[in-house]
């Protein structure tokens, strides 16, 4: 994978990875993907034979070599890994179904003498799939985004079987040094924001380190909930009607789903601080404090192709953990002009993408985990809501052996 692992001594976890498998953290994937027909267990075997398990991480199990935790390559037995429970297709409210079974995936620990991955086949249908994958995966094996793309490099398009997704590409304004005096006014301009951003940032997240905290509120856990057993409960949003917004508003698909977020804790807060207030008033209380920790994969992710070409060939490409943070306010408050949520959304996100506050918080924490080690810094992890990238692909897809 370019890292340097070997099939006798195996690859040391990287920091970030030996977090995530510490006790209080102990981090999983899970995701679940519809599909317009039956799934077939055979057909899926025979793919993921031919794909996943050339992956070296998806064929490697977590050993402990002289106290050092290490991925070490071994023979991987798919019947341990696609599962194919006993269900009754005519099951009642299979969609309540569905998220009671993604639900009590949380309960179980995974088995460490085996890769650290599973696949449930869900042959049920529901409101929005003929059959349901399941996956659950443990995040020291890599980020959320790496992930989805190795899924679809799994993959082939229906309209040429052999040609792998494709994943829309924005286009960006080429650049030009015409203008002199402004583009340079504007360079030096951008720069100081730059530095300013992330002095005020980093100042922000020490201080969330040591004092400043949140604002309680309702959506706000006591302290031992992260031990609760986990509900997943889901719903679809049309992906053309966030298009929509973002092509009318100029912005990106992140934008718009933050703006929705932002939109739905303020509407859910509003309710929930029944004050009495009249029809169309807010019951908000003013300057809330509340914000999502973003996770930023530092090291730029693959391409679907060269996933592929992994896979296929044994090709290398870099691969796991390189995670920085962004503390991420949310404006909560009820707006007359539903897509000024959107908007809003749209300035935070695009100051914050002018700040080196990701690099340096991941410095920070390789700083701490090298100091304190993995025990000590769980307890100097900090809890918040954690928001993903979305990444879409052009066509439809479909999953050959």
């Amino acid at each position: 994978m370019g890292d340097g692992e070997s099939s006798s001594g195996g690859q040391p976890l990287s920091p970030a990875a030996r977090l995530f498998h510490a006790p209080r953290i102990n981090c999983y994937i899970i995701a679940f993907m519809g599909c317009k027909t039956k799934i077939n267990p055979d057909v899926v075997k025979a793919g993921l034979e031919q794909t996943l398990l050339k992956h070296p991480r998806f064929s490697s199990k977590l050993v402990v070599d002289c106290g050092k935790k290490k991925w070490r390559r071994t023979t991987v037995n798919l019947e341990d890994h696609v599962i194919i429970p006993d269900l009754d297709p005519e099951v009642d409210f299979p969609d309540q179904f569905l998220e009671d079974y993604i639900s009590n995936l949380t309960r179980n620990p995974m088995d460490l003498s085996k890769p650290l991955w599973e696949l449930h086949l869900l042959n049920m249908k529901t409101s929005d799939a003929e059959a349901v994958g399941v996956f659950r995966i443990h995040h020291s094996m890599g980020d959320g985004a790496s992930l989805v793309s190795l899924l679809l490099a799994c993959t082939r398009k229906t309209s040429d079987p052999e040609a792998v997704p494709s994943v829309p590409v924005k286009k960006r304004a080429g650049s030009t040094n015409s203008g002199g005096f402004w583009w340079l006014f504007i360079a030096v301009w951008s720069g100081l924001r730059l530095i300013w951003n992330t002095l005020v940032d980093m100042l922000v997240f020490m201080a969330t380190i040591v004092f400043l905290k949140d604002t309680k509120t309702p959506i706000k856990g006591s302290p031992g909930v992260e031990l609760n057993t986990k509900k997943f409960v889901h719903g679809t949003v049309n992906l053309d009607d966030i298009k929509l917004v973002k092509n009318a508003l100029n912005m990106t698909i992140n934008d718009v789903i933050l703006g929705i977020t932002q939109a739905g804790l303020s509407r859910y807060l509003n309710r929930k601080y029944d004050l009495g207030a009249k029809q169309g008033e807010s019951n908000i209380p003013k300057n809330i404090r509340l914000r999502t920790a973003i996770l930023v994969n530092l090291r730029p992710t693959a391409g679907i192709q060269d996933l592929a070409d992994m896979m296929a060939k044994g090709s290398r490409t870099r691969w796991g953990n390189l995670i920085g943070y962004i503390l991420l306010p949310f404006s909560i408050a009820l707006q007359e002009d539903p897509l000024d949520y959107v908007r809003q959304a749209k300035a935070t996100i695009d100051r914050k993408k002018l700040s080196l506050e990701a690099i340096l918080t991941f410095v920070c924490a390789e700083l701490v985990l090298r100091i304190f080690g993995v025990k000590d810094s769980c307890r100097k992890w900090l809890s918040w809501v954690e928001v993903n990238n979305l990444q879409q692909c052009a066509g439809c897809c479909c999953y050959n052996a």
